[in-house]
């Protein structure tokens, strides 16, 4: 059923209007818009087949990227044998539908559409600083034939093209095939490229600088292997559930972390001219049932999120990317209170491209759009890859359908006009028009083969010749030296009794230094011979190489990143084994291997086990998206726990090593937190260090740690509980339907991850922005500086800076969709053409609920980002920071606020993050850090005004630390 608003944060987001807002596939065949049976008809009706529960559309739903072999075991057997088989199959399909088709309380889908609509779709071209590109591509568009437009705005197909994203071009007006490549941690399905760190790593640096690097560095491979947008940054999921599948992709668990790390990335994919592409709006935040068949239920989950939580955390770093220019923002495959993100107007239009700003263009993730005419009036500017409801069909909800839905009137040609334009102005916002760094051609590696030869359409089984497809560029250059940086700054030292750092003669530097000091006796026995060390842990080896499972679509070996469209082919990988016999002397250290998680402990190992005097231990946990599983890990985790054995194998070699008594350091890969409390506080576990997914300089970057060459300075981007529970009900994973729409209401709001834990008082085990160095760091004289005056809300929204682009309202000649005269489509190609129109006629379409209702624009917004004064510096906090410890090394000092309590009726976090800075020391070095914090960072969310509101009777406090709960200053506004 329909869930009501209860209270005022609700406002804005939760009301039930028409179904046409957007589409949901229905159980009932018979279930259609009013006007279903129509030419005018975009909807995705028209190509659901008749049964859309059958077992032929359940395997035809999941696609190539989730196309299992579930009929494949079944040849040479006996038709009993697959009569039984198949039974068990749609058995089982049943059970994964949660009982869909069984429980009468799960026939009962819930009323569609419960965000309010918001129409038109705002045009394109209100900010300065886009105002040049919007002419020049007005004048383009302009030019433009309505087949031409529909070419933009489409994808060609699933791989119909090199990339793995392709619209396709206008030719006669200049405008070429754009070229969409994933991903986040590199350039996927390419080879001679760099297999930088992941997302969650760059965010565990806290590092600005190198936040925008590694996207630089990307963007140059992306440049100059063809690409034209990177679907990258990624800041959703933002990472409400710690087991969630794709948290690893994104920078951490807060929004002001996601929305600094999103920001400097876009700048720096930006600054080469490659379009960057902010992903995936918005709460999306599980990959069980992301989207429709692929878990076996006909519909996507529906996160049900109130206003203000939605602002504040899972929208906010989207903001930051706006403002920081980014060309493109991918809409996600879920559903938002019970409408699809991709076709959701109250989303795209209203908080998108109203009250943000947004000048570029919304793509949808590939076949997350689930309408035609719905997702086009709701804001949704491109489709990819094309395709409509299954994959790689060639039956678009666009193509030939938008043109058809213009020629008749259901389409508007201005909104048809802003969607071309905002693309085709984000080509020139990127300096894409000029062909001396833009070369007209097509990529020089194909995403679907690595053969040097073969057709440009891969996809297509129409005949085509074959052509040079890949020429293995190499892109790489010095990049890896970024990678080494960030995977290194990245790694968090989260323990260390005195062990770290070691020296390369095998005894930790502190005992070394004693030792040559003539005082080792009393901190150790007096060493004699070779220092003997054991490296434990199938994490610390190359297994069966990196690229052994497809999107590296399984755990073995040691852990670099995470799985899915985000993966990346590895070009090397640093094993940390191979750094480790490379840095110790050999003349000086016995190295012994176990590079398995059963170590043996018997027999002649147990006498060498016992005589080691270090055992460096390599445990991981893995997971990814969701159209590929793992053991038990589909997708999201199943839990938190350490994978493949490692908490036993830790617990073992703490107690063989050295008899009990030699000193144990634990090295983690994981994709987000882990429990660790089987072992954490085993006497001889003397240091931890967490390395997220360091990507291909793994390594060289841990040696850089562990050797001292580089002192530690990552911070953790998430909380390490004591146990999943800790995190509080909200953290979950859905792991089973609770219904036909998977609901998942966010019901704790505000407090996740840290914010739960100072809220309802649990003790974590590492909390949020925790992270150990091997010097220390004094901080004293916090001084706060007013720069504006308090005033409840934002200055009033400006008036445009600039108007947009304006065309003739007259619908084209039916004789521009036609097929050109002996024209030879590919067989699942998408074309805009129409073999006939007869029959199209402008007609009187019932548009949805509220669609001629106009919506007053959000005081929030007036600019790219939103109201200018929203990103006004409105006070400046200022502290020292003194190295008084015995290394040089960085520091992050971050800032927490605390809002004022005056409103007792406004929930609020105890702290929120508002600021940090990574700068370096040398030791007995002394430097002062500013933080600026903006309106936005001191103001709520109300629902009821629809804007941001600052407390103006109460003071803000500001504490600033190095970490959520390590905080040494404080000071008040």
């Amino acid at each position: 059923m329909a869930k009501k608003a209860k209270d005022p944060s609700q406002k804005g987001l939760l009301r039930a209007h028409s179904p046409h807002d957007n589409f949901r596939a229905p159980f009932d065949d018979d279930w259609r818009g009013s006007d279903s049976d129509s030419d005018s008809d975009l909807d995705a009706t028209d190509f659901l087949d008749k049964n859309a529960a059958s077992e032929s559309a359940f395997l035809e739903g999941l696609g190539p990227r989730r196309q299992w072999s579930i009929l494949r075991p079944l040849a040479g057997r006996s038709r009993c044998c697959i009569v039984l088989l198949l039974t068990i199959a749609g058995i089982w399909i049943l059970l994964a539908a949660g009982g869909a088709f069984i429980y009468k309380k799960y026939q009962d889908e819930p009323v569609y559409g419960q965000s309010p609509p918001w129409y038109p779709t705002p045009r394109g071209g209100i900010a300065s600083t886009w105002a040049t590109s919007y002419e020049k591509a007005a004048k383009m568009v302009s030019r433009m034939t309505l087949a031409e437009k529909v070419n933009v705005t489409t994808g060609t197909g699933w791989q119909m093209g090199y990339a793995v994203g392709t619209n396709a071009p206008a030719i006669h007006v200049g405008f070429p095939q754009l070229q969409l490549q994933d991903g986040p941690l590199g350039i996927r399905f390419a080879d001679n490229i760099t297999a930088f760190p992941a997302g969650i790593t760059v965010g565990a640096t806290w590092n600005r600088q190198l936040m925008y690097a590694r996207g630089k560095a990307h963007a140059i491979e992306a440049h100059d292997k063809g690409i034209n947008v990177l679907l990258g940054p990624c800041v959703g999921p933002l990472g409400r559930m710690p087991a969630g599948g794709r948290n690893w992709e994104g920078f951490g668990a807060d929004p002001y972390l996601q929305g600094i790390a999103g920001a400097e990335t876009v700048k720096g994919i930006q600054s080469e001219g490659v379009m960057a592409t902010i992903k995936h709006f918005v709460a999306n935040e599980q990959e069980h049932f992301r989207q429709p068949w692929e878990w076996g239920l006909p519909h996507a989950i529906s996160a049900n999120i109130d206003d203000r939580v939605l602002h504040e955390l899972y929208a906010w770093p989207f903001g930051d990317a706006v403002k920081a220019g980014v060309a493109s923002v991918m809409c996600s495959y879920n559903q938002v209170n019970n409408s699809y993100a991709c076709g959701n107007s109250k989303l795209l239009n209203g908080i998108l491209k109203d009250e943000l700003g947004f000048q570029g263009f919304v793509m949808s993730d590939w076949l997350a759009q689930r309408s035609g005419v719905a997702t086009a009036l709701a804001g949704l500017d491109m489709t990819m890859p094309g395709d409509g409801l299954k994959w790689a069909k060639g039956d678009s909800l666009w193509g030939p359908q938008l043109t058809k839905a213009v020629l008749n009137g259901s389409v508007p040609l201005e909104r048809l006009n802003d969607m071309v334009t905002r693309i085709v102005a984000s080509w020139y916002q990127l300096g894409q028009d000029d062909e001396t760094k833009f070369p007209r051609e097509p990529p020089n590696f194909s995403s679907w083969t690595n053969d040097r030869f073969s057709v440009a359409s891969y996809g297509s089984p129409s005949p085509q010749e074959k052509i040079e497809v890949n020429k293995f560029i190499d892109v790489q250059a010095n990049h890896s030296i970024i990678a080494r940086e960030v995977a290194a700054e990245g790694t968090v030292l989260l323990k260390n009794d005195n062990v770290l750092p070691l020296s390369r003669e095998g005894l930790p530097e502190a005992k070394l230094m004693a030792r040559r000091d003539n005082i080792y006796r009393a901190i150790g026995k007096r060493h004699a011979g070779k220092f003997k060390v054991g490296v434990f842990g199938e994490d610390a080896g190359p297994g069966e190489g990196p690229n052994k499972c497809k999107d590296r679509g399984c755990n073995q070996g040691t852990l670099g990143s995470g799985w899915g469209s985000g993966a990346v082919e590895f070009p090397y990988l640093v094993t940390p084994i191979e750094a480790l016999r490379d840095q110790f002397d050999g003349s000086k250290v016995d190295l012994h291997e176990y590079l398995s998680n059963k170590p043996p402990v018997g027999g002649a190992e147990r006498g060498i086990l016992e005589d080691l005097e270090l055992c460096i231990v390599f445990v991981n946990a893995d997971s990814g998206e969701g159209f590929t599983k793992w053991d038990d890990v589909s997708g999201d985790r199943p839990n938190l726990d350490i994978q493949k054995g490692g908490d036993a194998l830790v617990q073992r070699v703490a107690s063989k090593c050295g008899s009990g008594t030699g000193d144990v350091v634990v090295v983690i890969h994981a994709v987000g937190p882990v429990l660790v409390e089987k072992w954490i506080e085993l006497p001889n576990v003397k240091a931890v260090l967490f390395a997220h997914l360091p990507g291909q300089e793994s390594g060289n970057a841990l040696a850089d740690i562990l050797f001292g060459d580089i002192n530690p300075s990552g911070h953790l981007p998430f909380t390490i509980g004591k146990s999943l529970k800790d995190y509080g009900p909200g953290a979950s994973v859905l792991y089973t339907p609770n219904g036909v729409v998977p609901q998942q209401d966010f019901s704790e709001g505000l407090f996740i991850d840290y914010r739960y834990f100072d809220q309802f008082g649990k003790t974590p085990r590492f909390e949020f922005g925790f992270g150990l160095s091997y010097t220390t760091f004094e901080y004293s004289g916090l001084q706060v500086a007013p720069r504006k005056t308090k005033s409840e809300l934002p200055a009033p929204r400006p008036n445009p800076a600039a108007q947009p682009p304006t065309y003739s309202s007259d619908i084209p000649p039916a004789s521009e969709a036609l097929f050109p005269a002996d024209f030879r489509p590919l067989k699942k190609y998408v074309y805009p053409y129409l073999n006939s129109t007869d029959g199209i006629v402008p007609g009187q379409y019932p548009y949805p609920d509220g669609y001629d209702t106009v919506q007053p624009l959000s005081g929030a917004g007036g600019e790219e980002g939103g109201n200018p004064d929203l990103w006004e510096v409105y006070v400046s906090v200022t502290v020292e920071v003194l190295n008084n410890g015995a290394y040089d090394g960085a520091v992050v000092p971050q800032l927490y606020l605390s809002l004022p309590n005056a409103r007792q009726w406004i929930s609020r976090p105890v702290r929120a993050l508002r600021g940090f800075h990574k700068v370096y020391l040398r030791k007995g070095q002394t430097k002062t850090v500013t933080f600026d914090l903006t309106r936005r960072d001191l103001s709520y969310w109300e629902a009821e005004r629809q804007n941001w509101v600052m407390i103006t009777e109460d003071e803000f406090k500001f504490s600033v630390g190095e970490s959520s709960r390590d905080l040494r200053v404080f000071g008040t506004w």
